[in-house]
């Protein structure tokens, strides 16, 4: 019966069929499009939550914890012999002045070994600082002021709630003593947070809080401007040649392939030719922003030379052929019609590359920039390190005030690439002409 029924069927229409696919074909581009929108939900969220962690252990770094102490510029500690020469002032014993100050406050504290843990509380810095006060004005001398010194990383720390207080003794750097004194302090009002201008204005130091990123600072300018020098000009020259006057033929096709290789290189590879080649051979200063600068010129070449192909194709044909028929020569062509025409779309390239200069390691450890440099570089020949690698060292640190620096050197560093990008971003929309 069943098969008779089939059998006295109406045919299905054609109509119906187109229907019935259409819905199938809907159905799949809904779900693609829901499956695209969640792939880019999880990675915003993604990001988010890096930026998140990023940001908070590292802002807390931009503040530093600062202890009030009532220092006697004793003239029989700092100048027994009165002549107030810079000799004698540098050479005087200023942590001296810091533990008279300390037992001034803490008088009850007699024990040697309580003494020390006292002392530890305040920078070893902070002794510099008091030298500089008294070279700067040496009118201080024989007087007593409440003098704002650094404290001691622990304490920092201890302060801004990255050690529990509540832990045990055992699970903790900081011992109940010690945190007494600081409620004492606390409540007195001698200790308070800052700004931290020591984070921008020191290099590093094996002392956390009195390390900085001026020197890594430095070094990334200096290595930045001069790979700018470097890899612009040849890598515009060597699009323009390649685009608009090298012949076509087996030898060109083989440099555009390398070329196009060559941007897909590990960076490693760059930072072994650089010491083989740049230190091994040519005898280049080892851990300068000079041998840095052409270690990283070499990497970011192909990106500069395939994004300046790139615009150069852009501009339309009709550009050359005027400038010809009104007879200009075809370097004058290149020169004054197309390269300007080119040039938001070469800068955009530029930059992109420059953002991901500033963000290499791996090259830069193979040619020394790994060095503990403390002082802040003064030229391109001096020796000094970069952000990325003043992070990686940081990152190894076991010291917890170093975890905290070393978020909001990444802080800084993200910084400076979202702003290389947004800039990269600005020119191509404020220069590009559409055709």
């Amino acid at each position: 019966m069943n098969n008779a029924r089939a059998a006295g069927a109406p045919p299905q229409r054609t109509i119906d069929i187109v229907n019935a696919s259409l819905k199938r074909r809907y159905a799949k581009e809904r779900r693609f499009r829901l499956l695209g929108a969640s792939a880019v939900v999880l990675g915003l969220l993604f990001v988010a939550l890096l930026f998140a962690d990023i940001v908070g252990k590292g802002y807390t770094a931009f503040q530093q914890t600062y202890i009030q102490m009532p220092i006697t510029f004793d003239a029989s500690v700092i100048d027994p012999e009165g002549t107030r020469s810079p000799e004698t002032l540098q050479r005087a014993n200023y942590a001296a002045l810091i533990r008279q100050g300390q037992r001034e406050i803490f008088p009850d504290v007699k024990d040697r070994r309580a003494t020390r843990t006292l002392a530890s509380m305040i920078s070893v810095g902070s002794a510099s600082h008091l030298r500089d006060m008294v070279i700067a004005d040496p009118d201080l001398i024989g007087t007593t002021r409440e003098v704002w010194l650094l404290a001691d990383d622990d304490i920092d720390m201890l302060v801004k709630g990255h050690i529990d207080r509540s832990a045990p003794e055992s699970d903790r750097r900081v011992k109940d003593q010690t945190v007494g004194w600081v409620e004492r302090l606390e409540s007195e009002g001698r200790i308070e947070k800052r700004f931290n201008t020591i984070f921008f204005t020191h290099g590093t130091s094996r002392e956390p809080e009195l390390a900085g990123i001026a020197g890594a600072l430095m070094g990334s300018f200096y290595t930045l401007a001069l790979t700018l020098l470097f890899s612009f000009p040849i890598g515009v020259g060597a699009a323009l040649y390649l685009e608009e006057f090298a012949p076509k033929n087996r030898w060109t096709d083989l440099i555009e392939v390398n070329i196009n290789n060559l941007a897909a290189v590990p960076s490693i590879v760059f930072g072994l030719l650089g010491l083989a080649v740049f230190i091994g051979i040519f005898g280049v200063p080892r851990s300068t922003p000079l041998v840095a600068a052409l270690v990283l010129s070499l990497m970011t070449l192909p990106t500069i030379i395939i994004a300046s192909r790139a615009a150069l194709k852009s501009v339309p044909p009709s550009i050359r052929e005027a400038a010809l028929g009104v007879g200009a020569s075809p370097l004058q062509t290149q020169l004054h019609h197309v390269l300007p025409l080119a040039m938001p779309g070469m800068l955009t390239g530029t930059i992109i590359g420059m953002a991901q200069a500033l963000g290499e390691t791996a090259p830069l450890l193979m040619i020394g920039m790994i060095a503990f440099i403390v002082d802040i570089p003064s030229g391109f020949t001096s020796p000094s390190t970069v952000l990325p690698v003043q992070i990686f060292l940081w990152a190894d640190s076991p010291e917890r005030a170093f975890v905290e620096r070393t978020s909001a050197a990444i802080m800084v560093l993200l910084a400076f690439l979202i702003l290389m990008n947004l800039t990269a971003v600005l020119l191509r929309r404020r220069f590009e002409r559409r055709w």
